[in-house]
């Protein structure tokens, strides 16, 4: 007799629902590797940003990120915010909800606005380099430091 399968005990979507919900999952999250790669291609459309502390932002961020902590985003705080932009929020990672917390703030301010998966955790594991101080600093022009295996 053959074994009742555990991951079938809840049957798969039709493929049509499962393509809507995976294009809605992409609308609201980016990976490390993705925007690695725009940043060295100054891809002008996004902004990264740093949703953690001033001091953890200057300890080591990703080059080109602004620092702009989740705890102090408000009207005023990003009245010179472009709002063509698309922001990309980040804090340490999947154990830190501070880059959803950003998100979440900047979305409802009226910006468009992607999660960084993993955030700077995810991002140091595929081996991307990270700026410290507290200029954004650059990826502008550098090599991936590995080839992304997708």
């Amino acid at each position: 007799m053959p074994a009742t399968s555990l991951v079938l005990a809840f049957p798969a979507a039709s493929p049509a629902d499962t393509a809507g919900f995976m294009l809605a999952k992409l609308a609201y999250h980016t990976d490390a590797w993705d925007v690695a790669e725009d940043l060295r291609n100054n891809v002008s459309e996004i902004v990264v940003i740093d949703t953690r502390s001033e001091a953890h932002y200057a300890a080591g961020h990703v080059p080109g990120a602004i620092s702009l902590p989740h705890r102090l985003m408000d009207a005023s705080s990003t009245a010179q915010l472009d709002r063509s932009k698309t922001y990309i929020t980040y804090c340490d990672g999947i154990g830190c909800n501070g880059s959803t917390k950003g998100a979440y703030k900047m979305a409802s301010l009226g910006f468009r606005v992607k999660e960084m998966l993993g955030g700077l955790d995810f991002w140091q594991r595929d081996g991307h380099p990270l700026a410290t101080g507290t200029e954004p600093g650059s990826l502008s022009g550098l090599a991936p430091a590995i080839v992304c295996g997708c």
